[in-house]
Parts: C-alpha cells; structure tokens; sequence
C-alpha cells in the first residue's frame, strides 16, 4: 500500500461530509439507541437477579411505552433526534477532522503509508475525547429526553431505582415527555446552570475515548491490513479500496467499539440522568464518575456495567457500517481520496 496523495484534503471538507455521514447514520440507528440509554439508566439491585427473559420483557415495555399513541406513536422512537444530530455537528466532524489532520499532518504515516498502532491508539482516543467534551451539552439533552418517559413513568414511586430513590431528574418539563429540544436545553440551565450541561462530561469523554480506540482506531487498522497487498489475495478474496473492504472494516470497528465503550457508557447515561442540587450544580446521586462506577458495582454487580452491550452492538454494527459506508461515497463524490 503506498503513501496516499493527501494534497486535495481540506478540514472544512473532511469535518463537512463527517456531519452529514453522521446525521444519516444517526437517523437509520435511533430507535436502538432510545432502547440502549433508556435499559442503562435503570438501577437493578444484585437482589432483583434480573434473567434474560426480565430483560427481553423490559425491552417490550420500552417499545410499547415508546410507540403508545399517547407519547406520540411510531415517531416517539426517534425521541432526542435533532440534538443527536446537532451532537454529531460538533462530535463527529471534529473527531473525524482532528483524527485525519493528526494522522496526516503531525505524527505523520511511515514510509509504506500506514499509519502505525500505537499512533491511531492515541490518536483516536484524543479526537474521540476532545470531539465528545465539545459536544457533550447536546449530548445531555438527548439522554435526558430519551429517558423522559421512564421518569413519568415511575414518577413518585420507588422501586427498582427510580428517580425517587436514586436521585434521578424528574422536573415536570422533562418528564412531561413532550419537550421539545429548546425547552430541554432550558430547563437543564435553569436546574444546574452552564456546569449542569456538561453534567457527566467526564464519563462522558473517557467513553468516547475508549469508543474510538474501537471505531476510528479500529476502522483504520482494519482497513489498512486489509490494503496492506492491494490486489493480493487474502481470505479467499482480492481486497481493493471498495465497499466491501469498507464493511468489514465498519463492522469490526462497531464490535470492538461496543464492547469497550458500554461500561463508560452506563457510567455516563446514570450521571447525565441524575438529579443535581440548584445551587451547585452537582449531582445528588453521585458525586464523581468514579464513585458511580464503584456504585453500580457495588449495588449491582460488575455485569451491570455491561448492561445494554447487546443492544449497543445491535445499534452500533450498522451505525459504523451506515456512517463508514456514506463517509467513503461523499468523499469519492466530492473528489477526496478515501479515509
């Protein structure tokens, strides 16, 4: 694999087709996402011994409640879209922009033209972390709407962690369950100030760090070894710089990116979703990531930081393979050498 003519790269191009590509994905992959966030922010004590059939019926209830004529039908499921979108405006142009100028502009790839391990590692962890803490207001108001309706739904009582007992958010805006993207922003700066919208911003970037260690990392290795001997048989097949070296490249870099990301991901879904004091700004129910993590597992078990992996892998395989494989188009539409 020789070294690619990067000369027609621009990071206003590279940061422009990101957005898009992200938004397509985003839209095609919500309806897992409602699920994925809404099973995270339950707390199931060690007790409760919840089985796989528990498990499947809650994700029935999920669904039924979601599509209930009530809370809007069918479109419910898309609850928390628009700041998904407005999220993926700021996270992933910036990671994706920041990844590719790192990699060709500063570290700089090797002679033969890969970009080594140790490199993307870094490299992808640090445009993850820097694209998520950019955005992690937009990503706040998505969880917060996602989880409205649970929150009515157990508003007032307490059982199996609900708002009540485990200092979760329940001001009568969001968990009307009707709030439109301004209002959610508004109410979270009314209940912790400019510091209540990057509430979880911690969690939030070490997850995106590790998440990208799986996608972007991940999809660059693969792609590359894949490449290494354009033309060559390898695996029974000839691979070339095309949609399929693409897919099985985006589908790697999901699995890897869902198992790495979930225990992050519980961790940040519980903090954004906790109730905070008015006047600090900190949360009520936990005081740091740390001590979430170490109280999940405490009152839960380890495999609660797992839980809705499943469902983050369902969601997250055809989200690498939709984003990579629309990223890879508009570029080739654009005239830009592939990723």
């Amino acid at each position: 694999m020789g070294r690619p003519d990067t000369s027609d790269l621009s990071f206003g191009a590279v940061y422009g087709l990101s957005c898009l590509s992200a938004c397509v994905a985003e839209t095609v992959t919500f309806p897992l996402d409602l699920f994925k966030t809404r099973i995270q922010a339950e707390r199931i004590s060690k007790q409760d011994h919840a089985s796989y059939r528990s498990y499947q019926a809650r994700i029935l209830d999920i669904f039924r409640e979601a599509i209930a004529k009530e809370n809007g039908g069918y479109m419910n499921l898309w609850r928390g879209l628009t700041p998904a979108c407005l999220r993926h405006l700021v996270y992933s142009g910036s990671r994706l922009a920041l990844y590719e100028y790192i990699r060709e502009d500063i570290l700089g790839r090797d002679a033969d033209g890969s970009f080594p391990l140790q490199k993307a590692v870094a490299t992808g962890m640090f445009s993850g972390a820097m694209g998520q803490f950019l955005s992690s207001p937009a990503d706040m108001v998505k969880v917060r709407m996602q989880t409205a309706l649970g929150r009515r739904r157990t508003s007032g009582a307490v059982t199996n962690g609900t708002c009540a007992s485990a200092g979760l958010s329940s001001s009568s805006s969001l968990s009307s369950g009707r709030q439109s993207t301004y209002q959610a922003f508004r109410d979270i700066f009314h209940e912790g100030g400019i510091r209540g919208l990057w509430r979880g911003w911690v969690p939030n970037c070490q997850r995106a760090a590790l998440v990208q260690l799986g996608d972007l990392t991940t999809y660059d290795c693969v792609k590359q070894m894949l490449l290494r001997e354009s033309g060559e048989e390898r695996w029974g097949w000839e691979w070339e710089d095309n949609a399929r070296t693409h897919a099985c490249a985006s589908l790697a870099a999901g699995l890897v990116a869902a198992f790495l990301g979930t225990p992050a991901d519980v961790v940040k879904t519980r903090c954004m979703n906790q109730k905070c004091d008015p006047v600090t700004g900190r949360g009520l129910a936990y005081r740091s990531s740390f001590h979430c993590l170490s109280a999940v597992v405490r009152e839960e078990g380890v495999k609660a930081l797992w839980r809705g992996c499943l469902l983050n892998w369902l969601r997250m395989a055809p989200w690498s393979l939709t984003f990579y494989m629309s990223f890879e188009h508009f570029r080739k539409m654009a005239g830009l050498n592939s990723f």
